[in-house]
């Protein structure tokens, strides 16, 4: 046994790196996550690209494309991106029923420690505040801990985007700090907060995602008989 002069983080029994994530299709009650590809394209334009839609890209590297062109080029950069992989959500319900709607990726990928972050969120009006957007983003976590044995889950935003912050903190999220100066985006600095689930606060985190999106919890118009509320599972470090 070795000794130590300070204090060290406790041993990670059996640690080994984990799977680099591959592009696989995660089929839910409500929502359809898939690998994202050209076939897709069009119906996100439609989902994500409208009139009134410019605010959605806010805090987007990039202004909102005005063209099914300009969103191409701009989805098959993540397509095509070696570091990054990239999902579509379909919803299995409502107007857009069986039409990609929103998407978002695995960023950050580190299987050496095990970390993975959700990262390029982005919502269309149908599907943003639906039961179907959030089972999106738990199965992509699921897949993270459950499948493929990360023990880390980020989430990480533009200290100013309060509906990314309110998202993160509804699905359990602990925030975790600031990170100031972290970025030039469009011209504009952006401060970056980050937020995460370990895997050992994952199996409370879990619970409260599918109780909430059990069946039972929904009223014949789909509307929500409790609230999510993961935070009272998980405690941030800030509170």
């Amino acid at each position: 046994m070795t000794a130590f002069s300070y204090p060290v983080g406790a041993v990670v029994e059996g640690w080994q790196a984990r799977p680099w994530p591959e592009p696989v299709t995660l089929e839910g009650r409500y929502v359809r996550v898939a690998p994202l590809s050209s076939a897709q394209y069009s119906d996100l334009y439609a989902a994500v690209c409208g009139p009134g839609n410019a605010e959605l890209w806010t805090y987007r590297p990039i202004a909102m494309p005005t063209s099914l062109q300009d969103l191409w080029m701009h989805l098959a950069g993540l397509v095509d991106a070696v570091d990054v992989v990239p999902f579509a959500f379909a919803p299995l319900e409502g107007e857009r029923e069986g039409r990609a709607s929103g998407v978002a990726g695995y960023h950050a990928i580190n299987p050496a420690n095990g970390s993975v972050e959700v990262g390029g969120v982005l919502f269309g009006p149908a599907l943003a505040r639906t039961r179907a957007a959030t089972e999106a983003i738990h199965l992509l976590m699921s897949h993270a801990f459950d499948t493929l044995g990360y023990r880390r889950f980020e989430w990480k935003l533009d200290s100013l985007n309060e509906p990314s912050r309110r998202a993160a903190e509804r699905l359990g999220f602990a925030y975790e700090g600031r990170f100031r100066n972290h970025m030039v985006v469009k011209g504009r600095n952006r401060d970056t907060d980050w937020f995460s689930v370990t895997a050992e606060e994952w199996p409370s985190v879990r619970e409260g995602h599918e109780r909430w999106l059990d069946p039972a919890n929904f009223d014949e118009q789909g509307r929500q008989r409790t609230r999510l509320r993961t935070h009272d599972c998980v405690r941030s470090p800030r509170s």
